[in-house]
């Protein structure tokens, strides 16, 4: 006997007990009356026991009916408890949230939105992993991956942000030890501070004419990640290119001055990248939509 097909059978059973009648089974099931009674057939004859006693003044239970409804009770609490289970989980999310970024995005967008997610879902443990190398969901056990750049072919979903704009940098005090540059040349004579995925040759984007135009640069220093071109950057060493939501706070306070603006280097998309194929938790929606809002803040 296959056990399994079963299952969906005691529960019919018990409803049939509960509302003392078939008529009233089906209608709480939301079945037809003659479904109800093919499962209680289908129950007596792979059981080879009669569990119903059936009148004209409705349906009780035999003596193996009633005990066979104490476990269905315990079956359908189960079922009911495994639902609740599902159900709080998915209001009130408990324990580990996993998500990776890159630096440029930590302090002033995924941060606050870790702050203000935690203070709607108290039970969140949140698991920070800031590298601008793109890490794999599945490889690193993440909940969402923030990438900045296209994305690749895979079977995860992507949820969009916004793009981020590569712009050329300087402090006020290197410029003052060297040269401003306006022409495009001028760049070339300038200690250039890049990054490990940043190139010596490179596309820039006219932002008045549309016009992508290779140039290459003089690199002074390489860094892994935006934080240390930043600081160096920062030090007076060289000039840099940034992404536009973590320079613009520097560039308004003075501390950095935004050289040759009509050139823009790379443009990156930024996308959280989730693995749920169907309906993701509430809490992954509601992270994505405060980072949204962040970053537009910016």
């Amino acid at each position: 006997m296959d056990n399994l097909k079963q299952l969906s059978r005691l529960m019919v059973f018990a409803e049939v007990v509960k509302q003392a009648s078939f008529t009233g089974a089906a209608k709480q099931l939301g079945i037809s009356k003659s479904a109800v009674s093919q499962k209680i057939k289908a129950l007596e004859a792979d059981m080879d026991i009669r569990i119903l006693n059936r009148t004209t003044r409705g349906v009780s239970t035999t003596a193996l009916g009633n005990k066979l409804l104490s476990r269905c009770q315990v079956l359908k609490d189960q079922v009911d408890l495994l639902f609740k289970d599902i159900a709080n989980a998915e209001e009130n999310p408990r324990g580990r949230f996993a998500v990776t970024l890159p630096h440029s995005l930590e302090c002033n967008v995924v941060m606050p939105a870790i702050e203000q997610l935690c203070l709607e879902y108290p039970g969140i443990e949140p698991e920070i992993i800031v590298s601008d190398s793109s890490l794999d969901l599945v490889e690193n056990n993440l909940d969402v991956a923030i990438h900045a750049g296209e994305l690749p072919d895979s079977s995860y979903r992507a949820l969009p942000i916004g793009t981020i704009t590569e712009i050329f940098c300087a402090s006020p005090l290197y410029l003052n030890k060297n040269i401003t540059p306006i022409k495009l040349t001028d760049l070339a004579q300038l200690k250039w501070i890049s990054t490990s995925w940043q190139k010596q040759k490179m596309p820039v984007y006219d932002i008045t004419t549309k016009e992508k135009i290779i140039i290459e640069l003089n690199q002074f220093s390489k860094v892994n990640n935006f934080p240390s071109a930043l600081s160096m950057s920062l030090r007076h060493l060289g000039i840099v290119l940034l992404p536009d939501n973590v320079a613009k706070p520097l560039i308004k306070s003075g501390d950095l001055v935004h050289i040759m603006p009509q050139f823009t280097g790379p443009i990156w998309p930024l996308h959280a990248v989730h693995a749920y194929q169907r309906e993701k938790p509430m809490h992954l929606t509601r992270f994505h939509q405060l980072v949204c809002n962040y970053f537009n803040d910016l």
